[in-house]
């Protein structure tokens, strides 16, 4: 794991969005795992930015998000799908037939989670992004989800409900209720890109990152990782 400290979220931003183009640059049709929330806006605004300059295009690339709320689609303007949206796809030149986004209102959510998993399984990532919760979740992995997991639904900590209350008019507007890509498949990609910033995710970035691996830390997994980069502004690395 190598990790890497920078003075502000542009520069982590500006850094992540790097290691994205090279890889692009590199391998066209390469494979990519997206995150959504907060943290990655900086970097989806750079990579808007490179295809607008014509450094890099997106038609061969393909894409898949980490999670979804259930209950929550495409029209519904706090969806992962809408935020993927109106953040990077609608800018760039990618093909909808290569994004993949867990549906969060499938008739059979249990189906859509196989569904999701198998495709997961035939299409290995070559970079997957990540953000870390402040209870050391990755994707939406509460604490004590076993490292074996696939793609499954998950009630959401109460922790992480309080989190995500931004987001939303009100803390009870916010689902409780989500698909998340499993932590087997998260690891299973070939590079792993984690990303922190601010002090109010300090604390679960000293645990997952000096802690014993332990189900209690999900983040503590990619401590095993054999191709882990974790980029931290001042803040968020405060406590290493």
């Amino acid at each position: 794991m190598e990790v890497v400290i920078v003075d502000d979220y542009l520069k982590l931003s500006k850094l992540a969005s790097d290691v994205f183009l090279d890889l692009i640059k590199k391998k066209n049709d390469c494979v990519l795992g997206l995150a959504t929330g907060s943290t990655p806006i900086g970097l989806y605004k750079n990579l808007v930015k490179a295809y607008k300059n014509k450094v890099v295009s997106f038609k061969n690339v393909t894409t898949f998000n980490l999670d979804e709320y259930v209950g929550l689609g495409m029209e519904n303007s706090q969806s992962y799908a809408f935020f993927m949206y109106e953040n990077l796809f609608k800018h760039i030149d990618i093909n909808y037939k290569n994004v993949h986004i867990p549906n969060g209102k499938a008739k059979d959510i249990d189906k859509e989670c196989s569904f999701y998993s198998g495709l997961l399984s035939k299409t290995p990532r070559d970079l997957q992004v990540l953000g870390i919760g402040s209870n050391g979740h990755i994707a939406f992995n509460e604490p004590f989800t076993t490292f074996e997991s696939k793609t499954h639904t998950v009630s959401l900590a109460e922790s992480t409900v309080n989190d995500n209350a931004r987001f939303f008019l009100s803390k009870d507007k916010v689902p409780d209720t989500a698909i998340t890509m499993g932590v087997s498949e998260i690891v299973n990609a070939k590079k792993v890109l984690l990303l922190a910033f601010g002090n109010n995710k300090s604390r679960a970035v000293y645990e997952a990152l000096t802690k014993p691996v332990s189900t209690a830390i999900p983040a503590s997994v990619l401590q095993n990782h054999p191709d882990c980069t974790v980029i931290l502004d001042k803040e968020a690395a405060s406590l290493l």
